[in-house]
């Protein structure tokens, strides 16, 4: 088994890499791990095979997972490495919150036990695939939570019209849009009143940023559907930020948002499933009268 690494390396996890490096030793397991520049600790580690700095270099290290260390924002960012590589992801927790990072610090070890034997469960996550003709986005982008459309240099609200395969939906009078998959509904989109959806979920959230519509609500559409979004307002630009990376836009840009053709594999272990996560995170189920 070989293991590729992802992590931004703050103190936290230099620490907690260090404990898992021995870890791996201990099974004569080799591991990769991102470049960054307060990495080069990583070269004196038993079993570090080098750094991965792409897409493509991550698919030559013939790694068979990726193991993130941080929050949940550090998990989204390996979606830029893994893409369509099916390499399953594990979210190692030194964050808060951790919906996708779920597995704890002390957990490592046995983590590694059930990787080795093969006992845990893969979850497919869908991903948004985001297309424009605006030179900004001249590839196609990616996105695990969400895309969101906002206002940058003026204080007045953004019209954004809207269409489902073509045909016109909606114009949102709002501070924003945004388009989220079920991954992402417990992100941004639940800020702002949008549905809890299970993973395993077929449809993509839609939800507008405080609108001034009052009668206008989030819908959740199907997964297969082509949304098409063309941004307007009194300013000269506008933000539109997929996950945590953002990119500067003119208005007037159509955007177009299909289901990419590939999806992100999660692994489960312990029974970390979606339902358990809702009650630990959001503690539900806590009320004293409730029997389970």
């Amino acid at each position: 088994m070989r293991l590729a690494l992802y992590s931004r390396f703050g103190k936290k996890e230099v620490e907690i890499i260090k404990s898992f490096a021995k870890i791996l030793g201990k099974h004569k397991i080799q591991f990769t791990a991102n470049e960054h520049k307060k990495s080069e600790y990583l070269n004196k580690l038993e079993g570090f095979s080098g750094f991965y700095n792409s897409h493509l270099s991550l698919k030559e290290s013939a790694s068979d997972y990726v193991i993130s260390f941080g929050g949940d924002g550090t998990v989204l960012e390996t979606l830029l490495f893994v893409l369509d590589s099916q390499i399953p992801i594990v979210g190692c927790n030194t964050g808060r919150l951790g919906f996708l990072a779920s597995i704890g610090k002390n957990d490592l070890e046995k983590l590694i036990e059930q990787l080795l034997a093969r006992n845990f469960t893969l979850e497919s996550r869908s991903v948004l695939k985001i297309e424009s003709k605006n030179d900004s986005l001249k590839e196609p982008q990616y996105a695990l939570n969400d895309v969101s459309l906002h206002k940058r240099d003026t204080s007045a609200m953004i019209t954004v019209d809207t269409f489902l395969d073509e045909e016109y939906f909606n114009t949102y009078w709002s501070d924003g849009l945004l388009v989220s998959t079920p991954t992402g509904s417990t992100a941004y989109s639940l800020s702002c009143g949008g549905p809890l959806m299970f993973p395993n979920s077929s449809g993509f959230i839609i939800n507008p940023v405080a609108p001034h519509n009052l009668n206008v609500r989030p819908v959740v559409v199907s997964n297969n559907t082509r949304i098409k979004l063309v941004v307007k307002g009194r300013g000269t630009k506008f933000l539109l930020s997929l996950d945590s990376r953002f990119k500067v836009l003119d208005y007037g840009s159509e955007i177009t948002i299909t289901k990419a053709p590939f999806e992100l594999k999660f692994v489960e272990i312990n029974r970390q499933t979606f339902v358990n996560t809702l009650r630990g995170k959001l503690n539900w189920g806590t009320d004293h009268r409730n029997k389970y």
